[in-house]
């Protein structure tokens, strides 16, 4: 009789539904992906809230919010709550993570609170680490949400074998943070993060711009400039794209042409500051393992993976060969939602 009456209340798929609410996270600087137990990927969108600043009313976040910032009046707010891969505002992170979470159940409460799976960066403090599950819980997390290191989520995303003795090596540039870690048998041998990513990459070309030009440019912009002619070798077909900013001197607005190899000369400091850190990985990476890497090579994941050339410098710095994940930018949430779908077979993987 219950049951009937049940399903005379809600259609079985919505019923279950209710129940099948489970999520992993990847909270990334740049970008939020989640993704819903038997679903994959549900949502994609920019790390980024804006908040009415009398009532602390979340007014969008995302690609809503992301086009608001530089450009709202003094009653509105928009930023970033995440800095270099972890939380610098706890309270909108709270939000925005509450609006997503809210947006992906499409604005239905659900009977049980869902379980979480978040990725975090390999060097987080245990204080960050904090910060992170207690913004969780607040937004609705089902008992302690579990957390995972980037590189090794991003390794597992990646198809990488680490339940077999045999190394993988991850290099994850994300928006914040860039991660190397060397793996086997579903530990990692050894890990460093810097904090250095995108992000770094677009503040170094505002900074060449505004030296050299006497031209101010936006993070926006500068973004941009990366994605479009940004390259670290110059090689094959050159490139320029006009910039708009505001000229420092007259202080009216002013354009100039940017070329490739000027985007090259502003990233240099940057992508040497990745290439070390690669090779601080490969000299403490132990022989045994060190040898598995000239056959199967480095594997490239992460939105910075996928400026010009940077595959090809690894390759020609370490002499070990690289190459770029299927789906870079999904590495990390795709291997927290295959955790989130097998959790024995990754318990290892978990952060303890």
């Amino acid at each position: 009789m219950s049951s009937n009456l049940f399903k005379n209340i809600l259609p079985a798929r919505n019923w279950f539904s209710l129940f099948s609410n489970d999520i992993a996270i990847d909270l990334g600087t740049a970008n939020t992906l989640i993704y819903v137990r038997n679903k994959g990927i549900v949502l994609d969108e920019p790390s980024v809230v804006a908040i009415k600043n009398n009532t602390k009313k979340v007014l969008a976040a995302g690609k809503a919010a992301k086009e608001m910032l530089g450009k709202t009046p003094e009653s509105i707010t928009a930023c970033r709550p995440m800095r270099d891969g972890v939380i610098a505002d706890f309270e909108l992170t709270e939000s925005m993570l509450r609006y997503f979470i809210r947006k992906v159940h499409n604005n239905r409460r659900t009977l049980v609170a869902p379980r979480m799976v978040i990725a975090v960066p390999s060097g987080i403090t245990q204080v960050e680490r904090r910060a992170v599950i207690d913004s969780a819980k607040q937004a609705g997390a089902r008992d302690k949400p579990m957390t995972i290191m980037e590189p090794m989520a991003a390794a597992i995303g990646a198809g990488l074998p680490i339940h077999e003795p045999h190394c993988s090596m991850i290099v994850d540039i994300g928006g914040g943070t860039t991660e190397v870690a060397v793996i086997t048998l579903s530990g990692i041998v050894f890990c460093r993060s810097i904090r250095i990513g995108g992000d770094e990459m677009d503040r170094a070309i505002v900074s060449y711009v505004k030296r050299k030009y006497n031209l101010l440019i936006g993070e926006r912009t500068a973004e941009v400039v990366k994605m479009q002619i940004g390259t670290v070798m110059l090689e094959g077909e050159r490139k320029s794209l006009d910039v708009k900013g505001r000229d420092l001197i007259t202080g009216v607005p002013k354009t100039v042409t940017l070329t490739d190899a000027e985007v090259n000369e502003a990233l240099l400091e940057t992508i040497s500051n990745i290439v070390d850190v690669v090779h601080v990985a490969l000299e403490n990476t132990p022989p045994e393992l060190a040898s598995d890497l000239v056959d199967r090579g480095i594997v490239m994941a992460g939105g910075g993976s996928l400026l010009r050339g940077l595959d090809k410098l690894l390759a020609k710095e370490t002499g070990i060969p690289v190459r770029i994940a299927k789906n870079p930018l999904l590495c990390v949430v795709e291997g927290a939602g295959k955790v989130l779908e097998q959790i024995e077979f990754f318990k290892e993987a978990l952060m303890d």
